[in-house]
């Protein structure tokens, strides 16, 4: 069995590791900007968004950057992304711009299409870009659309994300009265079960 070597522990790695991220987000939005892509920044980096208008000390890093975009505007969005130094990407049925030619799948703006499916299993569609709204850096789904799509997802770092939701007080009970049954089951075990 191989035995795995270690760099040293660094604050500067870390930081490098979140930074990485913010520059990837930010690139990626202002090209689309630029070349009016309609788009909307999703995943983990609205959550902390959402959770930092609340509680900066709330907010947990990412590792990649999750944007919706219309499949229709991919053609556009690949020569505005591309131009900005990302690399496009189709695997394993996802749709991806890589930060540079030898990056990894986890160093990349994943593509999610609106009003598709991310899986033919889902119980619902990602939400549209127009279910955003504009912020200081960039455009950000709305808050009701991030939590459909987390509840829709529902893996282990989505439940982590809708918990860091509830935490802050971005959702709470009264929110059972107005999704679908579904993500009402969904959002109800969370509350059951607070902690995981």
């Amino acid at each position: 069995m191989a035995i795995a070597t270690y760099n040293e522990v660094s604050w500067e790695r870390m930081n490098n590791a979140v930074e990485n991220v913010r520059r990837r987000l930010l690139r990626a939005a202002s090209a689309l900007e630029q070349a009016k892509v309609p788009y909307a920044v999703a995943g983990g980096n609205a959550v902390a968004a959402w959770v930092s208008r609340v509680d900066e000390a709330a907010v947990r890093n990412t590792q990649d950057v999750d944007i919706v975009l219309r499949r229709a505007d991919l053609r556009a969005a690949r020569e505005a992304l591309e131009q900005a130094g990302l690399v496009y990407r189709h695997a394993a049925g996802m749709d991806m711009f890589l930060d540079g030619p030898d990056a990894r799948a986890r160093d990349a703006v994943h593509i999610v299409f609106a009003a598709e499916k991310v899986r033919p299993d889902y119980t619902a569609p990602a939400p549209d870009v127009s279910e955003s709204e504009e912020t200081e850096t960039f455009r950000l789904l709305l808050l009701d659309a991030l939590v459909r799509m987390k509840l829709t997802s529902f893996r282990d770092k989505d439940r982590v994300h809708l918990r860091d939701l509830m935490e802050v007080g971005l959702v709470d009970e009264s929110w059972l009265e107005r999704l679908p049954a579904a993500l009402r089951t969904r959002l109800q075990e969370l509350f059951d079960n607070p902690e995981g």
